[in-house]
């Protein structure tokens, strides 16, 4: 065979490699892409709890007292704007069932307080605001609703079936005002899952918007609330996991093929404690400026989408206090990033920048071309001084935003090789920075502790029950490991471990959707999504048995963190 044949048939081959290698290569869509590319999204968080000091509405705040004289929405878009946020999402109805918007479907919401002699309409005044500085829209209205039965965590079904028709007529209604009468929606949240049918009013109403959760999801939640996306953090799925309403980032596989990103929520009142709506005397909860960067690092800075709180007072205004923190961490992000010592872009194995002297840095970002997809699997930085090059950090997942930080040094040309990748990596940014003396907060862990203790018998289930109320006490995930004792004997015996008739109750009702089991680690792992009400007990029963013989071991709880 001549040379000139032989390289014909090679770039055939890998034409044909590459075309193949497209196919299995999941692409986001435009709402994706945009929503992505926000980055830092602001939450508003205002209910009838506010007033209540609560964290759910529990319909004891009468609605003639509910009037925030000064709820301005044009200082929530300045607020926005002080930290970068590009998206507000306004909880525009919680669990309780108050509207903040005109709605013929329900006597409990804004028409009903004299805010504005009952004619205001907060959606409204904010859809304006947004458009007036340049942000996007997005709308969190909770699937459930107290007032129907349709209770924390149902995802909209009612206790009583007999209900349920005419409560998911209510919802449609309610969902079909809200996104299209007020502009363009980009991102519409399901705190829980929906398991209202909607998805018919989402592709004619919100066709330009993300889901969050529900049948017609096409982003995830992380897992957590407290800020921190895993790493690597893979954008794709499995699509039997997708289909669930409720996959999270542990679901992630970056052989999925489905794409779907994650979005990481946290409350700005989380320092020593956990609440997304106002209450007084709370301030000492504020996140600090370093609080909030490090959240902002594990967060944009391993890919995902942040999504940070923030609470209005009972007289409409995000507090001076919280405007100034927010300030704080925007300019502090800005000292940080905004200018680059050099950057570059481009495609293929190896992007490489050089210095005309000898420069000191300690920060790298890179990003790729989202619209190619989720190309890189694995990276190493490399920094030249003295003659040699030598690696300075590594990584495996980019996506939109990967920032790596590693002790300051003083080279003169940088690199970075992507030793795997499932195409071409296209890359839109490779910046290097010197930032200045900070300091680098580890990534939480949690071992696992005991909660109790197991016996099996191979030839009959045996029932066991487990309170698990003062052990899931957070917003997260969690794994239960049915272990074996310390014995020789047990320990080569686990495999054996058989489950039957496992049930969760959480929310106060069973809740089969927030419990799966995982095999290898011969145990659960609980996804608890709801705020924790002290007066809902978390119980796990089921029945054991072990095909080994009688057995007996430990069962530990381990909260999930990154």
């Amino acid at each position: 065979m001549n040379k000139f044949l032989f390289f014909w048939i090679s770039l055939l081959l890998f034409s044909n490699w590459q075309e193949l290698s497209a196919q299995n290569l999941p692409l986001p869509s435009d709402p994706q892409i945009r929503w992505q590319q926000n980055e830092q999204i602001m939450f508003v968080c205002l209910d009838p709890c506010t007033w209540q000091g609560r964290e759910y509405d529990n319909h004891s705040f009468p609605l003639g007292r509910i009037n925030p004289t000064k709820l301005n929405t044009d200082q929530w878009c300045e607020t926005a704007n002080l930290w970068g946020a590009k998206l507000i999402l306004f909880v525009a109805k919680h669990t309780g069932g108050f509207c903040w918007w005109q709605t013929e479907t329900s006597s409990y919401g804004i028409k009903e307080t004299p805010w504005k002699n009952g004619k205001g309409d907060v959606l409204a005044e904010l859809s304006k605001s947004c458009k007036k500085y340049g942000l996007d829209l997005g709308v969190y209205i909770y699937p459930g609703d107290d007032q129907w039965g349709a209770e924390i965590g149902s995802g909209g079904t009612t206790k009583d079936p007999a209900m349920q028709e005419r409560y998911n007529k209510v919802f449609r209604n309610q969902l079909t005002e809200v996104l299209s009468r007020y502009g363009i929606i980009r991102e519409v949240w399901f705190d829980g899952n929906c398991n209202v049918p909607v998805s018919d009013i989402l592709a004619r109403y919100a066709p330009d918007a993300v889901i969050f959760q529900g049948k017609s999801a096409t982003i995830r939640w992380v897992g957590n609330e407290d800020g921190y996306a895993p790493d690597p953090n893979w954008y794709t799925l499995n699509r039997k996991d997708m289909e669930t309403g409720v996959s999270t980032s542990i679901h992630s596989n970056p052989d999925g093929d489905v794409y779907a990103p994650v979005e990481v929520d946290v409350p700005l009142l989380k320092n020593g404690g956990h609440k997304w709506f106002w209450a007084p005397n709370t301030d000492n909860l504020l996140l600090d400026t370093g609080q909030m960067m490090d959240i902002y690092y594990k967060s944009v800075g391993r890919g995902a989408v942040l999504l940070l709180n923030s609470t209005p007072d009972t007289t409409g205004l995000i507090p001076a206090s919280h405007v100034a923190a927010y300030k704080k961490f925007g300019e502090e992000m800005k000292d940080r990033f905004l200018v680059p010592l050099k950057r570059t872009s481009g495609k293929g194995e190896i992007l490489e920048m050089h210095f005309k002297e000898p420069t000191e840095i300690n920060h790298v970002i890179l990003q790729e071309e989202l619209d190619k997809g989720q190309r890189v699997r694995a990276y190493v930085v490399e920094g030249y001084a003295h003659d040699k090059w030598t690696s300075l950090c590594e990584g495996s997942s980019v996506g939109n935003k990967k920032i790596d930080q590693f002790p300051a040094q003083k080279i003169k040309k940088i690199r970075v090789r992507f030793t795997d990748y499932k195409m071409e990596p296209q890359i839109k940014n490779f910046a290097v920075y010197r930032i200045g003396q900070i300091t680098k907060q580890d990534s939480s862990r949690e071992d696992a502790t005991k909660i109790g203790s197991w016996e099996a018998d191979h030839q009959q289930w045996k029932e066991v029950r487990i309170d698990l109320t003062k052990f899931v006490t957070g917003i997260g995930q969690y794994e239960i490991c049915f272990s074996p004792s310390a014995s020789k004997e047990n320990s080569k015996a686990i495999s054996g471990i058989e489950f039957s008739d496992c049930q969760l109750e959480m929310y106060g009702r069973e809740a089969p959707e927030s419990i799966q089991g995982i095999e290898d680690k011969c145990g659960f792992r609980l996804t608890r999504s709801q705020q924790t009400l002290d007066e809902f007990p978390t119980i796990l029963t089921l029945k054991i048995r072990n095909k080994s013989g009688n057995r007996s071991g430990d069962v530990t709880l381990k909260r999930i963190t990154y």
